[in-house]
């Protein structure tokens, strides 16, 4: 099945380097007008420059494809409402937003300054809520959306010294899970890609023979497809290494204590039971956990009747 964005419009946010280049590229091959976004700071987030989105724009019009340059701060709702206007008076409509910029201030959270904490969460999951912000009227008055949140495995598995991102990271994938139900009859659908990648980001933490494995490139096929026309919504893709996967968040079984005696030490001696994955339940929304639970109740009752 053919992917393109023919007459769409994406926005990349972070898109100067690394992923968000390598998304960009591929979304203006496939025939989209891009807003390629990048502060142009550095890797921690300070200074600030043009150069990277402008050379990226001039790579995708050398193509024949179509973009601008934004340079606006995603932690600023003036920068993203800005440029949402330039996209709009450049383009007429935004069909794609793909949240990808990101700072890191890594150390171990005993040496960590609560403003590097802060300041990470701001970018990553305050930078994500306000560019979707920006665009979140524009897609419902036009009853169709794609959006991508980017997130990590320091935040689904934990990494050491990045508690500050791994916070931020798990906390785009709880906003996914909301705007995929409060986008659904607008059309709007949101995802998120986990990506693992060699970039500026993340170069100096790997090693070299790895790196060669890990080129951005071999994450946004995955990062793509998934702000496509026939994209699902609510799926988080793993990509990296040229390895996809889905990852899942699931509930055990559990055990119900309803009528029985409920006290710590009956916890901890039916513990093995209630971590059990076996027969595992992937819930969809919250309101079916507690539908379940009080499924459970109520039938433990009725057994006790």
């Amino acid at each position: 099945m053919s992917v393109s964005f023919k007459d769409q419009v994406a926005i990349v946010t972070g898109a100067g380097g690394g992923l968000g280049r390598s998304h960009a590229l591929m979304l203006a091959s496939h025939g989209a007008a891009v807003v390629v976004n990048d502060f142009g700071g550095a890797r921690d987030g300070s200074g600030g420059t043009t150069e990277a989105s402008e050379a990226v724009v001039r790579e995708i019009t050398a193509a024949g494809g179509r973009a601008i340059a934004n340079a606006g701060n995603v932690a600023s709702e003036a920068d993203m409402a800005e440029m949402v206007e330039q996209a709009l008076s450049a383009f007429g409509r935004i069909d794609v937003l793909i949240n990808n910029a990101g700072i890191l201030r890594d150390k171990s959270f005993a040496k960590m300054e609560i403003e590097d904490f802060r300041r990470v969460v701001e970018v990553h999951l305050m930078g994500t809520t306000i560019a979707t912000k920006a665009v979140w009227a524009q897609m419902r008055e036009q009853k169709y959306g794609r959006i991508l949140v980017t997130s990590s495995t320091s935040g689904s598995y934990g990494n050491f010294g990045q508690s500050n991102y791994g916070a931020a990271k798990m906390g785009v994938l709880g906003l996914m899970n909301v705007l995929h139900l409060e986008g659904a009859k607008y059309g709007i659908h949101v995802n998120a890609i986990v990506p693992t990648a060699a970039t500026r980001m993340t170069g100096d933490m790997m090693d070299p023979a790895m790196l060669e494995l890990l080129a951005p490139e071999l994450v946004s096929p995955a990062a793509v497809w998934l702000v496509s026309r026939d994209a699902p919504s609510r799926t988080a893709l793993l990509a990296g290494a040229g390895t996809v996967a889905r990852l899942a968040l699931v509930e055990s079984q559990g055990v119900c204590f309803t009528g029985q005696e409920f006290t710590p030490e009956t916890v901890g001696a039916r513990f093995d039971e209630i971590a059990s994955l076996d027969g595992q339940i992937e819930v969809m929304a919250g309101l079916d956990h507690v539908d379940r639970i009080i499924a459970n109740a109520r039938a433990a009752l009725a057994k006790k009747d």
